[in-house]
């Protein structure tokens, strides 16, 4: 079973704490301002960094136009902080970043940060992610898809089915995991429809037939907080026969 901290996206782990440990004391935004403009990358990057513990919305202008520094640590810690620091003015901007960084961690970061927005411009790029993308990028792109529940019932008509493939078919299991609590998310907000139907076949399925126990596991949890009786059932017996 995996460690459902260093998976979820709405965990008390964030993709944050792979940056190090920051002092206890938090920075001075006032201090760590100008720094976002210095001529060193390293004060660049641990402006950026500040701002991923910081809020403070006078930030966003200047994290976007460090969105494509040369340096690849700048850039992923922008991600993360503009991730911190959501914002309608970043989403695009974020979007361009994605399709165009060669670096996967920043990438990753860029994903995790669109997850944050909850707006709907950052499905496709999300689906994408996810279809395309390596293995860390994938994990997040799940994780970042599962927070769209609340942004509208098209986006989490269009989220479903990709998440289901990925659940099927995408050879790591960390990522099928994500995509297993994701589905579980977005279910909460549909009605018994063929979509809703759909996707907890794929959730029954995984619990089944998944050789990996962690996707199993969260595959069963996202069934139990649906709540779907067929789902419950399925787990009823599973339980009985001494299978789960």
């Amino acid at each position: 079973m995996y460690n459902q901290d260093l998976l979820h996206g709405n965990s008390a782990y964030s993709p944050l704490d792979e940056l190090g440990e920051e002092e206890i004391v938090k920075p001075d935004p006032e201090e760590m301002l100008p720094l976002l403009s210095a001529a060193e990358p390293s004060q660049r990057m641990i402006a950026a960094r500040a701002f991923c513990e910081l809020q403070d919305q006078r930030a966003v202008t200047p994290l976007i136009n460090l969105l494509n520094d040369d340096c690849p640590l700048v850039r992923v810690s922008v991600a993360y902080a503009l991730g911190r620091n959501p914002s309608v003015q970043a989403v695009e901007p974020l979007i361009q970043q994605l399709e165009q960084d060669f670096n996967g961690y920043v990438r990753k970061g860029l994903v995790w940060a669109l997850g944050n927005c909850g707006d709907r411009r950052t499905l496709t790029p999300l689906i994408q992610s996810l279809k395309q993308d390596i293995s860390a990028v994938r994990l997040w792109a799940a994780s970042s898809l599962g927070q769209m529940a609340k942004t509208g019932y098209d986006v989490v008509l269009a989220g479903i089915p990709p998440l289901i493939e990925a659940l099927r078919h995408d050879p790591v299991p960390a990522v099928r995991s994500n995509c297993a609590w994701a589905i579980g998310q977005l279910c909460r907000e549909l009605p018994s429809n063929v979509v809703y139907a759909t996707a907890i076949d794929a959730l029954i399925e995984s619990l089944e037939e998944d050789p990996d126990m962690g996707v199993k596991e969260d595959a069963k949890s996202s069934l139990l907080r649906v709540g779907d009786p067929r789902g419950l059932q399925i787990i009823e017996e599973l339980q009985m026969d001494g299978l789960i």
